[in-house]
């Protein structure tokens, strides 16, 4: 309009004092105005900080590595420890329970094949019927009413690991009508991958079931009711013995076998009479405590026995 002066525009970032300066000059003719530089004072700051945070992270980092440190040095001392404790005062050999159990009885033996650890095999016990293995044929051939023929190929500190080596000493042709496997305590105490233990009960379990026998696994008993182990490592070992249980029956199910879980089974057991059912070292189950461990086995190997004596196989020429 006539008589008022046109408005420039501003420009962004311009200051009244920069417009005053400018006054005059065509706009795009008015130099950018320069970015304002951070004030120095803030970058030593910044990096102050950083040094700091980084300082935590270290700190932090070396004082979890000597908690880890410590505490594998007091576990390797108890480990020590309980060892000492228990020592091997049943010595490294179990009773030799293989016979025919129940020969009296009419009808052709049913042959019953027990691998695994030293549970398996009996240690402990003071007369060959006290033994896992006793235990069972005696049981089976009473419910059967059929004799029983025993074969024990378990070894006193045997490993999951170890079963598959088990099956290789078996006689050639051997064709049992049941197997009963119960291992895990030694893998626990020697800290094996749960998923090397699973491996091979897997292996074992699949080459009895190709060969027609008919597979019971008693799951790895509940170690924190062992005694001479003292605390935390008891409790770590407890555990650790309740997950390879779950694995160990999860296992035996997907390859064909009936698992038992010992830890709900007789474990209870275990923890409230820990005198009656533990023998002289604390470690091994005492004869009572293969009574109550073969009750808890006997009703699944009684109907693998039922399936394996039904089964055509038993029909099948050797």
């Amino acid at each position: 309009m006539p008589g008022c002066r046109e408005k420039r525009p501003n420009r962004p970032g311009i200051s009244t004092f920069s417009r005053q300066v400018y006054r005059g000059i065509p706009a795009d003719r008015v130099p950018a105005p320069e970015a304002t530089p951070v004030h120095a004072a803030f970058t030593p700051i910044v990096s102050n900080r950083r040094v700091r945070r980084i300082r935590l992270v270290i700190v932090a980092g070396l004082v979890v590595a000597t908690a880890l440190v410590g505490i594998r040095l007091v576990l390797t001392r108890q480990a020590a420890l309980a060892r000492k404790r228990i020592g091997k005062p049943l010595g490294a050999d179990s009773l030799d329970a293989d016979r025919v159990w129940r020969s009296a009885l009419d009808g052709e033996p049913i042959d019953l094949l027990i691998l695994g650890d030293s549970i398996a095999a009996g240690l402990g016990a003071e007369k060959r019927k006290e033994t896992l293995g006793g235990r069972l044929a005696k049981g089976t051939a009473r419910r059967m009413r059929r004799p029983v023929r025993l074969h024990t190929a378990a070894v006193v500190g045997s490993e999951s690991p170890d079963l598959p080596a088990q099956l290789d000493t078996l006689p050639e042709g051997y064709r049992p009508d049941v197997a009963v496997i119960v291992v895990g305590g030694n893998d626990v105490t020697h800290r094996l991958p749960p998923s090397l233990s699973a491996q091979h009960l897997h292996e074992t379990i699949r080459r009895l079931r190709e060969a027609g026998t008919q597979v019971v696994v008693g799951t790895c008993p509940d170690l924190g009711a062992l005694r001479p182990v003292p605390q935390p490592l008891r409790r770590l070992a407890s555990s650790m013995s309740r997950r390879l249980a779950d694995i160990q029956a999860e296992t035996a199910r997907h390859s064909g076998a009936e698992a038992v879980d010992l830890r709900r089974a007789v474990g209870p057991m275990f923890f409230d009479e820990p005198e009656a059912m533990f023998s002289l070292d604390r470690f091994h189950p005492s004869p009572l405590g293969y009574r109550r461990t073969a009750e808890a086995l006997l009703p699944a190997v009684c109907r693998a026995a039922e399936e394996a004596v039904s089964s055509p196989r038993r029909s099948e020429p050797s």
